[in-house]
């Protein structure tokens, strides 16, 4: 794989952003009085404190008597706690048993994920968490923090984002469940996810899904009540933005934005939407303002440098993706894929000595195994392509999923 691509994932379907608390603010509570009511084509107002609050996190995770035979057929109380997960996960995966598979569009509670055997991302966590549970295991919600993406025009950013079930065992081992797995150089962090943060995401996502069919009304209440359930998520204000600019509400698009970063000021959506905002409104200045604040967080950013990396690299430009990566590293100087990139830069380069000793310390810094296969496939590439006078094997080392 080229230094080029080393970075680039597939696409997959956005459920919800969520940003690192690093250079955050203390989040303020939530006064539903605060928020400007929703203004309807027809004038109709719609405060947020008439909304009615929907069910939480316990109809999520709900276990019918279904779900309850299903645990106790296939994960046992009686079997160990780690053949209980090796047991349900086989289950509930297996073609043999339930078969859940992977649907971007499958919204749904543990019941409904159980019934119809689709599930995105969070709806398969709701179904995992609340199996693992009924098993007598510690499951839980896992935020995977996924690198940012630019995008060649205008250089946009890409925000991607995932949610798994990290269960441990009494022994202090720990497995990742995932229906749809990351790869391991795309993951740049993790936290656990308290029930109430996921139920919060839960209702962004049908308040989006809503969004996009129209339903400006229900949009509005999803989106109420995920900040009722965690007001501290600022990609939950930044999308009720979006559901202000529906109804032309372009001061409280304004407002909603300043509200996400209040709770992280490096939050990127709200920062880009705040400017292009300016932008339509001809507030020039305040646009300026922005533009050189996110331009300003790219620069300390070691992923858009790579990916500026990455574009000098498919122009052919080694000397300038070379440049670029060690601008990265050296504000992210142990992350093992930056590592494994600018050793394969190196190698194009024909610098053989420094290509196998960032491969090298790849291999060694990787957290999982598929990380360390894939380093170690690289580093061999390498040796061969410098035995044989050549760069040309060390594009084809291959990716392994987690």
């Amino acid at each position: 794989m080229q230094a080029s691509r080393l970075l680039r994932a597939a696409v997959w379907a956005v459920l919800a952003v969520f940003q690192s608390a690093c250079g955050s603010l203390v989040a303020p509570s939530l006064d539903l009085d605060s928020l400007p009511a929703l203004v309807l084509d027809s004038g109709k107002l719609l405060p947020a404190a008439d909304v009615a609050t929907a069910p939480g996190t316990d109809s999520l995770l709900l276990v019918t008597p279904q779900m309850h035979d299903f645990v106790a057929r296939f994960s046992p109380r009686e079997m160990n706690p780690r053949a209980r997960l090796l047991g349900l996960h086989e289950a509930v995966r297996g073609a043999g048993a339930l078969g859940v598979g992977y649907n971007p569009a499958a919204d749904g509670d543990a019941a409904r994920v159980f019934a119809s055997g689709d599930a995105n991302c969070l709806s398969f966590a709701h179904l995992f968490v609340a199996l693992a549970r009924e098993a007598g295991l510690d499951a839980r919600y896992q935020w995977l923090d996924v690198r940012p993406q630019w995008t060649r025009i205008g250089e946009r950013l890409t925000m991607r984002v995932h949610v798994n079930v990290m269960v441990r065992m009494p022994h202090g081992e720990q497995f990742m469940v995932d229906i749809d797995p990351l790869q391991a150089r795309d993951i740049a962090a993790s936290r656990l996810l308290a029930d109430r943060e996921a139920a919060a995401l839960h209702d962004n996502n049908l308040a989006m899904a809503a969004l996009a069919q129209g339903d400006l009304p229900r949009a509005w209440m999803r989106a109420v009540n995920a900040l009722r359930q965690s007001p501290d998520l600022p990609l939950l204000w930044v999308n009720l933005g979006a559901i202000y600019r529906q109804s032309g509400q372009l001061e409280a698009v304004e407002w909603a934005l300043l509200q996400a970063l209040q709770r992280d000021s490096g939050e990127r959506s709200a920062m880009n939407n705040l400017a292009l905002l300016y932008d339509q409104t001809g507030r020039s200045r305040e646009r300026d303002v922005w533009l050189a604040r996110i331009q300003h967080y790219r620069e300390r950013n070691p992923y858009y440098l790579a990916w500026r990396g990455d574009m000098a690299g498919e122009s052919g430009d080694w000397g300038q993706a070379l440049l670029q990566y060690r601008k990265a590293l050296d504000l992210q100087p142990g992350d093992s894929a930056l590592l494994a990139a600018t050793g394969i830069i190196h190698f194009k380069l024909q610098q053989y000595a420094a290509a196998e000793r960032l491969l090298q310390q790849a291999i060694e810094g990787a957290s999982l195994s598929s990380e360390r296969r894939e380093y170690a496939a690289q580093l061999e590439r390498v040796r061969r392509g410098r035995r044989a006078g050549g760069v040309q094997a060390a594009g084809e080392a291959g990716s392994t999923r987690i």
